[in-house]
């Protein structure tokens, strides 16, 4: 295997793209590429990137730029109906008397995923990818269930899958690493991406695919190995025999930015010592007590912490400024509000709007004839029309018109968003725009930038008995690593739970 070492912004990925260009362009057949990402999101934009430059059909001539679970379901030619379902999880929780949940799903062959939101299966799984026991694994833990409770699930979770020939997220990893030699396509040229995030189970599949392989190229950043707890075993990636380089000038971090990171990079030891140059501009390193001293009124903007938490006075703060935000992928307006304002507003402007924001309307109005004449509180519409306020009023039971400005019409809205959407119009935010401040743990953030940055280096209490320092030092390299021009470094109240930089 030959490492591409990736630190931060010094585009790894497009490395990794160009070098498919280039094999597509020296003739290799491009079934006889793989390209294995961490995400369903990375593998096909590698898919169809190469697919758009030579003009080939990106599913049946590029099958081999999936995930690693996409792949192993594919050559596995594992059928939906072989994997544990949400009535399964519910079903084995009646068998044994302990209430579970989850579920494997298959959207369609590429995208496979998983959803297991119990402690006891979470640790069972984790056991498998570590591959090591699970009662090690337990010892490890900070499970609150006994070691009885998660025995007996674990014995009880095995028994159920062999009777009804079930597979889980994990077994098909296992079944694929079994087979690899009798049914891996033996390839030209193998990418893998984000290697630091690998857990030994996937690293046991990658070494067996590198066997079927003429080159393997991993690709990943040590220092940014943030996923630890879940079965990531960045030691794997460090002392990988083979040659190596190091991709030596980022595109994204400035200067002074560039400087603390290194400092705090260095903390670590545990990593491949390496160095990388930041890009020709200064940007600017700040240190502050609160979100109240920075002014958000205009750029893109990254809130990280690093346990959610933590996050929810920023919330409250940003709701008194008057800035729309997203917290972990959701708007702080919801779609469905954000219908019903715009929509009743087009309205009044004498404008027609979608099935949908009639829908989100009527929603917000009260039903009782002040609003909406009795029994017309649904609309029936078909998805695809149009419809007016003349024909709300005349064909759908509307009573009033536009002489109601928003939150006059959509009584039914609660008086807390009503404040925040009014301090959201009189900051001259655009209301139905794409939130430019983001909110995020840290881990949630891997990947991302943004032109400010605002680090929050409070630790929850579980992070400050966290024996690995290194796992620390890597967490916060990654948040403060996502600055295109300025940080803000929020210094914790209390010394003994910060990580100091």
């Amino acid at each position: 295997m030959f490492r591409i070492f990736g630190p931060p912004g010094t585009g790894k990925t497009t490395k990794l793209l160009d070098m498919v260009d280039r094999s597509l362009g020296d003739g290799i057949p491009p079934q006889k590429i793989a390209f294995l990402a961490f995400t369903r999101k990375a593998a096909h934009e590698a898919r169809d990137r190469a697919a758009d430059r030579f003009n080939l059909d990106a599913k049946t001539e590029l099958p081999y730029f999936r995930t690693l679970h996409s792949l192993a379901y594919r050559l596995l030619a594992v059928k939906d109906t072989q994997m544990m379902r949400k009535e399964n999880y519910a079903e084995l929780s009646k068998a044994i008397g302990f209430i579970l949940s989850g579920a494997d799903t298959i959207t369609e062959e590429e995208d496979v995923k998983q959803t297991v939101d119990h402690p006891i299966l979470s640790l069972i799984n984790l056991a498998r990818l570590k591959c090591q026991s699970l009662r090690q694994t337990y010892d490890e833990s900070d499970i609150e269930e006994t070691w009885l409770e998660v025995n007996y699930v674990d014995e009880g979770y095995r028994a159920y899958k062999e009777e009804e020939e079930l597979l889980d997220f994990t077994d098909l990893l296992e079944l694929f690493l079994a087979e690899i030699p009798l049914i891996c396509p033996k390839f030209e040229l193998c990418f893998l991406d984000e290697a630091q995030d690998l857990s030994p189970l996937q690293w046991k599949i990658a070494k067996a695919i590198d066997k079927q392989s003429k080159k393997f190229y991993v690709a990943g950043d040590d220092d940014q190995a943030i996923y630890k707890w879940a079965g990531a075993q960045v030691s794997q990636f460090i002392n990988l025999e083979g040659g190596s380089e190091v991709l030596s000038q980022s595109y994204r971090i400035p200067r002074q930015v560039h400087a603390l990171a290194e400092r705090i990079a260095e903390r670590i030891n545990n990593r491949f010592p390496k160095k990388y140059l930041p890009k020709n501009e200064e940007g600017s390193v700040e240190y502050i007590n609160g979100i109240e001293q920075v002014d958000m009124g205009d750029g893109e903007w990254l809130v990280m912490a690093q346990a959610n938490y933590m996050l929810s006075p920023v919330v409250e703060e940003l709701k008194r400024m008057g800035y729309l935000f997203e917290r972990n992928g959701y708007r702080s307006i919801s779609d469905r509000i954000s219908l019903a304002v715009n929509g009743w507003e087009q309205l009044r402007n004498g404008k027609a709007v979608t099935y949908e924001s009639a829908k989100a309307i009527y929603s917000y109005m009260s039903g009782n004839g002040n609003r909406i004449a009795r029994g017309k509180k649904i609309l029936r519409l078909d998805h695809e029309d149009t419809v007016t306020l003349t024909e709300l009023q005349e064909k759908h039971g509307l009573l009033v018109g536009k002489e109601l400005i928003w939150h006059e019409a959509l009584d039914r809205l609660p008086d807390t968003d009503k404040v925040y959407i009014t301090s959201i119009l009189r900051s001259g935010e655009k209301f139905n725009a794409q939130p430019r401040i983001k909110l995020s743990t840290i881990h949630g953030t891997k990947g991302g930038e943004a032109d400010n940055v605002v680090l929050f280096t409070d630790l929850s209490p579980a992070a400050t008995r966290h024996t690995d320092q290194d796992d620390l030092h890597r967490l916060f390299y990654v948040g403060m690593t996502r600055t295109i021009t300025n940080l803000f470094v929020v210094e914790a109240e209390n010394y003994d739970r910060s990580y100091l930089l």
